[in-house]
């Protein structure tokens, strides 16, 4: 019998030849606790209820499908926008960390920690332990802590303690590296929710899991609001990859729905300053997990840039790697100027400010010429509050 390819993990945890668990022995416990657990408690009608009843009374679920009139007259196609941004905290990070503090509530952990970049993922870790009473320790890089202060304050006011890395890069793989130390030391009492579609089996498949909501969403909403019952494209951007994860999911073995992935090209993908693992990465392991991950000839990693720094991680979710290297998705980088401009288009032309992380996504559109007739469903992660000041300076508003 011909087994049939799918784009989702298989029982171990791989994309094809990328994702597993590749961990010290330490760290075994913590993840095979997790493994043979998190599809039996996803499982269960009380979980599930309680998810759905969060999701829809705290985060404000479902967001809506909104038509972009104005952006689609501009490049002359049927652009959708998936407002991620309305959630409460801003982004789609909240989805995920509901998810995992109830899984770490039924696994009897009593206390949480989690690394984050751009902030959205610490503020909506930090969101969900207020919510249930549970200490919360977050990581996060030196520089990201500069550059990223409303999110900071944020995280302290919801009572987290925020924990800077300052070795590397001092960005979201030292803090990602820090956090495993943490869990390392903390095995029994301690959940770590990774914010990202990234890290050991399960956490790539898990996380997928509880952002597909959001492509679940475009599938029912789309039918009563366009005269097709698919999208022609789904596109998101791509760091670790967990929003573009949620809303290709149910699309994934779907060749009729082409899949767009948008990485951040910094300064130019060969500046030495760029984040466009996809055409930099090569084949390796980081944080547990088989991927594409930028690298020097002898293998150590090389430090990303981007100027959203919820995009300048050194590699991609074994996900978005299968995705690439089978030519299922096509990728696009994007600079930082393109990003830039992209963001000040929407916001100019629908009312909508969103996350630099998101306007890379939507720079896609000078690059890449839709048919008019063609459904484009683009994820609005996270809104733009929290980059203000990087707008603000960069346009000298």
């Amino acid at each position: 019998m011909i087994k049939h390819k799918t784009y989702h993990a298989d029982a171990k945890g791989f994309y094809g030849q990328f994702g597993g668990a590749f961990i010290p022995e330490m760290l075994m416990p913590n993840v095979d606790e997790l493994r043979e657990n998190y599809l039996k408690i996803m499982g269960q009608d009380d979980f599930q209820k309680e998810f759905d009843s969060l999701l829809k009374d705290y985060v404000g679920r479902p967001t809506p499908l909104y038509f972009s009139k104005r952006l689609s007259e501009k490049y002359e196609t049927q652009i959708y926008l998936k407002r991620e941004d309305l959630c409460h905290t801003g982004a789609h990070k909240i989805n995920n960390t509901i998810g995992q503090i109830l899984l770490a509530k039924r696994l009897g952990k009593k206390r949480i920690i989690a690394e984050t970049g751009a902030g959205q993922h610490g503020v909506a870790t930090a969101t969900v332990c207020a919510l249930m009473g549970m200490p919360c320790v977050i990581y996060m890089g030196a520089i990201d802590i500069k550059r990223q202060a409303p999110n900071v304050a944020r995280m302290k006011m919801l009572g987290a303690e925020v924990v800077p890395a300052r070795s590397g890069s001092k960005t979201l793989k030292d803090a990602t590296n820090e956090a495993i130390r943490d869990w390392i030391n903390n095995p029994t009492d301690t959940h770590y929710i990774i914010g990202s579609v990234v890290g050991p089996h399960p956490f790539p498949d898990m996380v997928a899991r509880f952002q597909s909501v959001i492509a679940k969403e475009v599938k029912s909403q789309l039918k009563t609001q366009s005269h097709k019952d698919k999208p022609d494209y789904v596109m998101a951007c791509v760091g670790g990859g967990s929003n573009a994860a949620g809303i290709y999911y149910d699309f994934l073995d779907d060749k009729d729905v082409g899949i767009i992935a948008v990485e951040a090209a910094g300064k130019g993908v060969s500046t030495g300053e760029s984040a466009a693992t996809s055409q930099l990465g090569k084949q390796g392991i980081i944080h547990g997990s088989k991927t594409l991950l930028m690298q020097s000839e002898d293998g150590q990693i090389t430090e990303p840039y981007s100027i959203s720094a919820g995009l300048d991680y050194p590699g991609i979710g074994p996900m978005h790697a299968h995705l690439y290297e089978s030519k299922r998705a096509e990728f696009i980088s994007i600079t930082d100027d393109e990003a830039m401009q992209a963001g000040w288009e929407l916001s100019q032309l629908e009312g909508i400010i969103p996350a630099i992380e998101t306007a890379h996504a939507f720079a896609v559109f000078k690059h890449r010429q839709f048919q008019p007739d063609d459904v484009v469903v683009v994820n609005l992660s996270g809104r733009g509050d929290k980059d203000l000041k990087t707008y603000m300076d960069y346009f000298k508003l």
